[in-house]
């Protein structure tokens, strides 16, 4: 019999993991009611909507999945996977593959195999896409941005941390990738869960820009 007990968090992301909106639109500025500098977070907000819709085109096929084909979101990566055949991608050219409407059984597998692209990615890691002067961009951001608001976004990573411990003994819990955590002593798992509104494939980049990735796997991101 197993007694094993999983403990779930479910998290949103904008405006609770991380702040863009309020950045973007100088809400979050106006609630310090002058202290901070409006026009810097309205310009620190447009430099993450430019990497995280640059990254999304570039390289997880947002701008030919969701933008040129409608209705092709879907909640979660894994939706299509009983579409996928294994085929091996190496030397696929998805940008020949013919992926159109209409939603028939061969583009909800060509549209699963971006998936599993994206999935790969995901777990690979920015560093293994950008080149470094990308990466030297991007972390001179969120440190630009957690210094903004005053540690927001390292606090919220502390957080997802903590509640991946379990708030046990970290020498006696394993860490297994993807955001989830196995307790030698207790055999409990604790996981969090990302629940977003908005598209599913700028989720994910979300994820990786504020590195959220190795607290978050890309199986527990649902786009509703």
């Amino acid at each position: 019999m197993n007694n094993q007990i999983t403990n779930v968090y479910i998290w949103d992301m904008d405006e609770t993991l991380i702040l863009l909106k309020s950045l973007l639109n100088g809400s979050y500025a106006e609630a310090f009611a002058g202290l901070k500098d409006a026009q810097k977070g309205v310009e620190i907000g447009k430099m993450w909507e430019k990497h995280i819709l640059q990254i999304s085109d570039d390289f997880f096929f947002y701008e030919q999945v969701c933008l040129e084909i409608e209705n092709c979101n879907k909640p979660f990566l894994e939706a299509l996977s009983k579409y996928d055949d294994g085929q091996d991608l190496s030397d696929y050219d998805f940008n020949q593959d013919g992926f159109s409407p209409p939603h028939d059984d061969l583009n909800k597998r060509k549209l699963a195999y971006r998936h599993r692209i994206i999935a790969n990615k995901y777990k690979q890691g920015l560093h293994n896409i950008l080149d470094q002067e990308m990466m030297d961009v991007w972390d001179a951001l969120y440190k630009m941005t957690d210094e903004y608001t005053d540690g927001w976004l390292s606090s919220a990573r502390a957080l997802l941390e903590q509640c991946l411990a379990g708030n046990e003994d970290p020498t006696i819990c394993n860490t297994i990738a993807g955001g989830v955590v196995r307790s030698n002593a207790t055999g409990s798992r604790h996981i969090n869960v990302l629940v977003t509104s908005g598209s599913l494939i700028p989720s994910l980049v979300k994820c990786l820009l504020f590195r959220l990735d190795n607290l978050i796997s890309h199986e527990n991101v649902a786009s509703y």
